[in-house]
């Protein structure tokens, strides 16, 4: 929903600085996405080749400059605002589901005005896994008072079609997604849609 490889990139180089580790090209930054805060960081050290005794420091490092400049460098995507908003006037109920920390996910949705789209947001914390393990999908569930097969998983990464198909829910993935460098439409997934507009219409025509 929201293109966040500026801030992203700005804590990972704000980080490097604190470490005196060399700065990070945000396209190379850029293919670490999508697997949690952890992930990130852990491949960011090895990137540089610093010594993986730094984890902690460098998380703690990237953690403080993240949530001061979230939402800063970063913007939803376009039709984004307006595909939540029809999908929350045809009744349907919305979960957030992230790899991003809880408290940073809620602050950026706040930031851009997407909050209030939601009943629930979980981030990479919220559960014992993360996706592209099922069970944050299927928790959101329980939540929503859904069943799985009847609850659409939209995402942008293969990450995202993993945890969904693991959880047995239907999945339609946005193309404007990072996917760890590769293709969106090369994914495996039920649908595609170039936008969030798009999704009431993709749900009237296959569910």
């Amino acid at each position: 929903m929201v293109d966040t490889i500026g801030d992203i990139a700005v804590a990972v180089n704000r980080m490097a600085q604190d470490l005196q580790l060399p700065s990070i090209e945000t396209e190379a930054i850029a293919g670490f996405i999508g697997k949690g805060t952890e992930h990130l960081v852990r491949s960011v050290l090895a990137h540089v080749g610093a010594r993986a005794g730094l984890y902690t420091d460098a998380y703690r490092s990237y953690l403080r400059h993240y949530g001061q400049i979230n939402g800063e460098f970063s913007q939803a995507y376009p039709g984004v605002a307006e595909g939540l908003r029809a999908l929350r006037s045809a009744g349907l109920r919305l979960a957030c589901i992230t790899n991003k920390p809880t408290a940073l996910a809620r602050a950026l949705l706040e930031a851009k005005g997407l909050a209030g789209f939601f009943d629930a947001v979980f981030g990479g914390d919220a559960f014992e896994r993360k996706k592209p393990d099922p069970l944050p999908l299927l928790k959101a569930c329980d939540v929503l008072g859904t069943r799985a097969a009847q609850t659409l998983a939209i995402g942008d990464s293969s990450n995202d079609a993993q945890a969904a198909r693991a959880a047995g829910c239907p999945v339609v993935l946005v193309t404007y997604g990072y996917n760890h460098g590769q293709p969106v439409r090369s994914v495996p997934a039920d649908g595609y849609v170039d936008s969030l507009v798009e999704v009431p219409r993709w749900l009237a025509a296959h569910l």
